[in-house]
């Protein structure tokens, strides 16, 4: 009855392949504004099959030309979110891949394979203590991704990890404070830089600035981030856009330990 269908495996395959493509770009920009432009685009491709199907010339010859620039327009328009989902998209295949392939091409980079004993005692002591004294923090802990960028916006410090140095960057009336700081396994490298703001907008009302640029940079890169709430003293750690709540100093050092492997 159905043989005039002939579906192959390579059928199969597109479909599935064009499903998840699909898929992954609905969670990519689920709960951003990109989404009700996404749903005028799918709006308008759907009346142009309409006005195809019932011949409707005009209508179809203007939606097709406006369909034929809409590629370059999504580019433009879907551009953070593009980016996003390619870095997302490299750090799922290193991670299920070991890393081989960043290893590769940073062949002449330095490897970390976490913070030391000493630098993670100081630094989780630092943050217990701004806690403690609801001193506003933003940490960024760099792993893989290089944060050239983020790190030239701010002053470059190259310092050893010490709790007193922490605290006294942060505290509010030095120069440094407003800003984040930006520090891989062995030294603090950057202070007062500049993140990018998540375009999300399921974030919970309680969580401000310094959270949402958290958050921002943690869906652009493979870094995860600790924040100290100025109004509540409440630690926070951020990896790969979720915001975790951490109870204790035990449970930050754990989660920091956990985010190198």
């Amino acid at each position: 009855m159905l043989d005039f269908i002939n579906i192959t495996f390579i059928d199969v395959l597109d479909i599935l392949m064009v499903g998840l493509l699909v898929f992954w770009m609905i969670r990519l920009i689920r709960g951003t504004s990109a989404v009700n432009i996404f749903s005028g685009i799918v709006l308008i491709y759907v009346i142009w099959i309409v006005a195809r199907a019932l011949k409707m010339k005009l209508l179809s010859f203007l939606l097709g030309q406006v369909l034929g620039v809409g590629v370059i327009a999504l580019i433009v328009i879907f551009q953070p979110e593009i980016r996003q989902f390619l870095l997302r998209l490299s750090f799922r295949y290193s991670a299920a891949s070991g890393g081989l392939l960043k290893r590769f091409l940073r062949s002449g980079a330095k490897d970390h394979e976490g913070m030391g004993v000493a630098e993670l005692e100081e630094l989780t002591a630092a943050c217990k203590e701004m806690s403690e004294t609801k001193t506003g923090a933003l940490i960024v802990l760099r792993h893989m991704s290089d944060m050239g960028e983020v790190v030239q916006t701010g002053d470059v410090i190259m310092a050893k990890i010490n709790r007193r140095l922490i605290e006294n960057i942060f505290f509010k009336n030095t120069p440094l404070h407003d800003g984040a700081m930006i520090m891989d396994t062995e030294q603090i490298v950057s202070a007062r830089c500049t993140l990018p703001i998540t375009g999300r907008q399921d974030i919970p009302p309680r969580y401000g600035m310094r959270h949402r640029a958290a958050i921002g940079i943690s869906e652009i890169s493979d870094a995860s981030v600790i924040v100290v709430s100025e109004e509540t003293g409440e630690i926070s750690f951020i990896q790969a856009g979720e915001i975790r709540t951490m109870n204790s100093i035990n449970e930050l050092r754990l989660a920091i330990e956990n985010s190198y492997k």
